[in-house]
């Protein structure tokens, strides 16, 4: 398979990037650029039973491993084509029962391993880049990802020692820095996480805050979509985090990840900054001080929540959730981004506890703000969209339902192409409620 053989997409040296995507020919908004299948993908386990091992595809009545009973497929020819990987992990998850236990990345990479030893030439998610030239980043990794890297080292060994031949340990690192570096999350419809997956192919593509398509997944493939019109020569553009934080915020993470700071047009005026980090209006005006000082608050309110967001019970969550609002209140308008992000989490938990007033509550409050300041046909507004839509015909409430749906269909036909299953499906779901 050559190089640069996708039709109207071509590798080339991006100015101050290093290599890109950039497009021959005319693209308009909702075309799919190209597609490419996952060199390696794996179901998250939190996933498991509801999703299948092989095309994660969602649904009920899954066949389970005969072995494990810890693995599920749609049919025997699922399970034909997953055990290949499978086998990586079968036996070992019932010597291991409760204690098997892998992270994502762990499991990712011993398929990426056992697919390189097979592997005799370029595979089809390997048209325009080679798994092994993915940037790897390992020389700016700082202490606490080292740890981490190696941490992951040691479960590939523990876990995975009987059915794979690991290479050097410099070699695993590179390969750990680069799954960290290219992975993509595998979302459904409304963004829940189902895996991880690595895409070579797709992994060519830069970064901006002004991203001019969008990744999209149909089963493991991932797709790439124009989200605006394109003429030829224009860099193909996608953001690799979320685009609702101010300029310093999406800076940062990027630094963390990725080891770059952002130069667009977005980052360079920063013409949203003020809108994302709104004020309430009093009448006694809310000084700078108070208002770096709140922002203080609210990102060490965020990591709070992170980092016990597996731990406590929904009620303690959504207490946590309540108390940090009513704080940041005093200070921060209700669109403010940070008011949005704790918003967010509190429909999330109020979904848990199956309050769905609360969270249709927090989702509408969060809605106008959102289709405000994310960029056309994004997929936290079309999610938003969809889960309000579900909630209001779980509540009966049919014309507010099909009316939010509907507002959900125009960004995912963009940003998914028409003919996509989750289409077919909001179709049936709307005609059956009308």
């Amino acid at each position: 398979m050559m190089k640069d053989a996708i039709e109207g997409v071509e590798r080339f040296d991006s100015p101050g990037k290093g290599r890109g995507l950039r497009v021959s020919r005319a693209f308009k908004a909702g075309e799919l650029l190209y597609s490419c299948p996952a060199y390696a993908c794996v179901l998250s386990a939190g996933e498991r039973g509801g999703c299948c091992d092989f095309c994660l595809t969602r649904k009920e009545a899954l066949a389970k491993c005969g072995k494990c009973k810890k693995a599920f497929y749609c049919n025997a020819k699922c399970q034909k084509g997953d055990w290949a990987m499978h086998k990586l992990e079968c036996s070992a998850m019932v010597a291991y029962g409760e204690k098997w236990c892998p992270s994502e990345t762990v499991r990712l990479v011993a398929r990426i391993l056992a697919n390189k030893k097979t592997q005799k030439e370029r595979c089809a998610s390997e048209k325009l880049l080679l798994i092994g030239e993915m940037q790897t980043h390992a020389e700016d990794v700082d202490n606490a990802r080292r740890e981490m890297n190696e941490a992951d080292i040691a479960g590939l060994h523990h876990f995975y020692s009987k059915h794979l031949d690991f290479p050097e340990h410099s070699s695993l690192l590179s390969l750990i820095s680069q799954v960290a570096c290219n992975g993509f999350t595998v979302e459904d419809e409304e963004l829940s996480h189902m895996g991880t997956a690595v895409y070579p192919d797709v992994a060519l593509i830069n970064h901006s805050c002004l991203p001019n398509v969008i990744v999209t997944f149909k089963g493991t493939v991932a797709e790439v979509r124009a989200v605006q019109r394109m003429k030829p020569g224009d860099e193909v553009l996608i953001s690799y985090i979320d685009l609702l934080y101010p300029t310093d915020d999406r800076n940062s993470r990027l630094r963390d990840s990725y080891y770059f700071t952002c130069d667009c047009q977005e980052c360079q005026t920063r013409s949203k900054d003020e809108a994302k980090l709104k004020v309430r209006k009093r009448n006694d005006p809310i000084e700078p001080e108070a208002v770096s000082n709140m922002v203080r608050y609210a990102r060490k309110k965020i990591g709070e929540f992170r980092a016990v967001k597996n731990e406590k019970s929904p009620g303690e969550l959504l207490e946590m959730c309540e108390q940090s609002l009513e704080e940041m209140e005093t200070v921060f308008d209700d669109s403010n981004i940070y008011m949005l992000h704790m918003m967010y989490q509190a429909m999330g938990v109020c979904l848990c506890l199956a309050d769905w007033n609360g969270a249709i509550r927090y989702g509408e409050n969060i809605l106008r703000p959102y289709n405000e300041l994310y960029p056309p046909y994004s997929l936290n507004v079309s999610s938003m969209y969809l889960k309000l839509g579900r909630l209001y015909l779980g509540l009966e409430k049919r014309s507010m339902g099909l009316s939010a749906l509907k507002k959900a269909m125009a960004i995912m036909e963009v940003a998914h192409g028409k003919d996509h299953h989750y289409l077919v499906e909001l179709r049936k779901e709307m005609a059956q409620a009308k």
